[in-house]
This record gives C-alpha cells, structure tokens and sequence, in this order.
C-alpha cells in the first residue's frame, strides 16, 4: 500500500509522514499563538455603564459559598445581581440569601420558575433574569465561575468596536484527585488553548460560562430567544453574533472554574455531552478534533516511520519524543499563566488524549446527553418559533 504512488505522484508513507509532522506541529504552534493571547493586564479602560449579572443556580456543589461570595466582592461600582433558579425549593436558595444579607450594599434579587422556550436548562433559567435585568448591559455568568474582583472590568475591557459578544472559556482550578486534574487537562491547556487560537485567527466562538451582551444588540436580533435556535446557548450566541456581523472575543484571561472532586464517569459524561452538542452545532469545525490529540499525530509519525522502513524502536523514540515535547510546552503553559500544575499533569495529559479519539467517536454515534440531570437527544436547532423582543422595553 504505502509503496503506491498517489495521484500526485507521492510517496504515501512519505505523504503521511510529513502530514501528521505538521499537525504535531500546529498543535505545538497553538500553545504559543495561546501564550500570546492570554495576558494578564494590571490597568483597564474606565467604564461608567451599570451592568445587571444575571446568574442560573441549579443545587449546591462544592464551592457553591466561594462562588457566590465572589459575585458580592466586585470592584465594580454599578452592578445588580440576579439570581435564577428553577426550583424554589433549591437548597442553594439560603446560601444566596447569606451572602444577600453579608452584603446588603449590592443589589440582588432570587427569580425562580422556568421558561420553558428550548430544550436547554440553562437558558430555559436565565430568561427571567434577562427579562428582570435594569440595565443595557448584561453578564449571563455560571454560578460555578469563581469571579475575580476585576471580573466586570475585564469583561467590559474586552468590549471593542467590532464586538458582539465578549466570553471567557472556564479554566480548571482546584482539582481533587486524578480525574480532577484529567478534567484540567481538558479544560486549560486544550479547550482554553484552542478557543484563544481561534479567536487570534479571527474565528472567536462564545463560550456559555460567563458572556457580556449589550441587551440592544441582541435585541436587533430577536433577544435572548434567538439563544434558543441551538441546543447549546453558546452556540446560539456564536451565530447570532455572526449574523449581526460582529465578532466574539475572550477577555485577556480566563475565569476559575474550581473543580473539587471528579470521577472518571463524570468527567466522560461531561466531555460526551460538550462533544455531541459541538458535533451538532458546528459539524465541520469539530471533525478535525480528533487531531487535537497529541497521541493521534505522534502515532501517525510512528506508524508512517514504520512503513517507510525504520525499525520500530526509532519509530517508538520518535513518538515518546513527540509526546514529551508537547506536554512539557503545556506544562509550561499553564505555568507561565498561573494554572494548575502538578506532577501528576503529564500523565493526566496522557489520559486526556487517549480519551479524545475515543470521545470523538461516540460523538458521531450517539445523540443521548445528560444535562443539569436531565436526559435529552442531541438535535439540530430551529430557527421556526423564536419569540421577536426587539420592541421589548427596559425595565423600569
């Protein structure tokens, strides 16, 4: 087979060889793309505007206090809180009244019901807060983002001219054993890095946990219903934006998302369901996700060697070579920007990328999710039915 020649006259152990060279390669180039992107900026641009922070809660987690606390602490002199709850039975209910009653200087309100407009949970919690919001410009953060005290300041400073959304991808923070730190590999040094990747190219994609609208904007497309066109609100956003030609940016740094405690089923549920809804939503970007594996390319250097006539042990040397290149340019990654190293992360690199391919394949053959303990089929969104808010007031 690899002795054949192509049609364009190349040798295919060659062609291979060379192919999967240059995705080693692009992924190694993404760190530093990545690297370059996300700074950390000490001074940002004075904002004046009033911003409404609109949070969906959904049960108690392990840092549910830290959380929410953080959303009290903002330096930031003009900001309402909202809080969404679909249950008015939520056990997180007292705790949000705790920090209500430790911080009476901040205005905040608890909405509870649903509104029923999508088959997503999330967004289905956040339209009465959105509805309820004072002002133009509107956070839809996750209760589970662990808020900076510049946190409004960053998003706003990532606001230019062009923009139509500006988002922060969750960075993994505090992990509790092994698969906690397999979920960091995921979440930091791959999704984040990717995601900013992107974003430098001029390709942004929203990212659900934390996003900054002006309410006008959106509004100019049919407001907060429009999220309801994709299974997953990010990305929803992501074609609104782009139909109001306008672009989505990250703010300069990510947001924590701490962790705690992880098992390997949770983390394999979540990466399924994050997988599928991509799958669906963006199916020509997220075909060639399985070559974010660092695993799949150095295998197909040491495959192509192997075919081309080297002995299996140089072939073996390239591939550990390959693989350590990379994981020691994202451990150091993650290091230069603050995030969780430990000695343990090579190996959770390792996990992470041998549970991509396998990932990716039961994306393109399963539709079944489970979301905020809902069991659900992943389908095509539908732009049919989306309520119009474009004449739809302020509050007072």
């Amino acid at each position: 087979m690899f002795a054949s020649l192509d049609p364009f006259g190349l040798h295919w152990g060659a062609f291979l060889l060379a192919l999967f060279a240059l995705i080693a390669l692009a992924n190694l180039a993404s760190m530093g793309v990545a690297a370059w992107r996300i700074r950390r900026r000490h001074t940002f641009r004075a904002f004046a505007v009033p911003v409404s922070v609109v949070v969906p809660c959904r049960g108690l987690e392990a840092f549910s206090r830290g959380t929410l606390s953080s959303a009290f602490t903002l330096d930031y002199p003009d900001y309402e809180l909202i809080f969404c709850l679909a249950d008015p039975r939520d056990p997180l209910i007292p705790l949000i009244r705790e920090q209500m009653n430790a911080h009476p200087q901040v205005p905040a309100r608890i909405l509870t019901g649903d509104d029923r407009i999508s088959d997503n949970p999330k967004l289905n919690n956040c339209v009465k807060g959105w509805h309820a919001a004072r002002h133009q410009w509107i956070v839809l953060a996750d209760s589970n983002v662990l808020m900076p005290r510049n946190y409004i300041r960053q998003l706003l400073s990532g606001w230019r001219a062009s923009s139509g959304l500006v988002c922060s991808p969750p960075v993994g923070s505090r992990p509790s054993g092994f698969w906690a730190e397999v979920e960091c590999a995921f979440l930091n040094t791959l999704q984040a890095r990717w995601q900013y990747t992107a974003e430098a190219l001029g390709l942004g994609f929203a990212q659900g946990k934390s996003m900054l609208w002006r309410r006008d904007l959106l509004n100019a497309e049919g407001g907060i219903h429009v999220l309801a066109r994709e299974i997953a609100e990010d990305a929803a956003a992501t074609k609104a934006v782009r139909a109001m030609n306008r672009d989505v940016h990250l703010v300069d740094a990510p947001f924590e998302q701490p962790l705690g405690e992880r098992t390997l089923r949770a983390v394999w549920s979540r990466q399924i369901r994050w997988a599928r809804l991509r799958r669906v939503t963006f199916a020509l970007c997220f075909a060639p996700e399985i070559f974010i594996s660092a695993l799949v390319p150095a295998m197909g250097v040491g495959t192509s060697m192997i075919a081309l006539g080297h002995e299996p042990l140089a072939a073996s040397l390239a591939v550990i070579s390959l693989l350590a290149i990379t994981y020691a340019a994202e451990t150091a990654l993650a290091f230069a920007k603050g995030w969780h190293v430990s000695r343990r992360l090579p190996l959770a690199f390792l996990m992470r990328d041998i549970l991509v391919p396998l990932i990716w394949t039961c994306a393109w053959f399963g539709s079944a999710i489970v979301w905020q303990g809902q069991k659900m089929k992943v389908r095509r969104g539908r732009k049919e039915d989306v309520a119009d808010e474009r004449d739809r007031p302020l509050p007072a």
